[in-house]
């Protein structure tokens, strides 16, 4: 099993991004999936998670109103489209998926399966 991450870059203050995260080795459609990022000197921490049926959906209280998470699972693929991003959103933002839960976790033992990370940087 495999999870490509890809869709990061730099960006100004104030723009956008909307990095993507590519499942292969196994189909996820009923499996929750989710970001996590993690700044430089900093711990990782949760960012957003999706329900396996795309329905339900929870973001950290920082991120919620400027990002969205979605997925396409016919693709086996889950987005995180990020707005209004600020210097302090710079990190590496990861994915990863459950191998049982339909419902996300905030917490990272929720989660079997990562992707490598992609770098986000937010420019002032």
């Amino acid at each position: 099993v495999q999870l490509q991450a890809f869709g990061g870059g730099l960006v100004q203050a104030g723009g956008s991004l909307r990095p993507s995260c590519a499942a292969s080795g196994r189909t996820f459609s009923s499996n929750a999936m989710g970001w996590f990022r993690q700044a430089p000197g900093k711990e990782r921490k949760f960012v957003a998670t999706i329900s396996g049926s795309g329905e339900s959906t929870r973001y950290s209280d920082s991120m919620e109103g400027r990002f969205t998470i979605s997925r396409d699972n016919a693709k086996n693929t889950v987005y995180l489209q990020m707005n209004s991003l600020k210097p302090e959103d710079t990190a590496v933002y990861y994915c990863a998926a459950s191998s049982q839960w339909t419902t996300g976790w905030v917490n990272e033992l929720g989660y079997d399966y990562w992707g490598q990370g992609t770098l986000v940087t937010v420019s002032s």
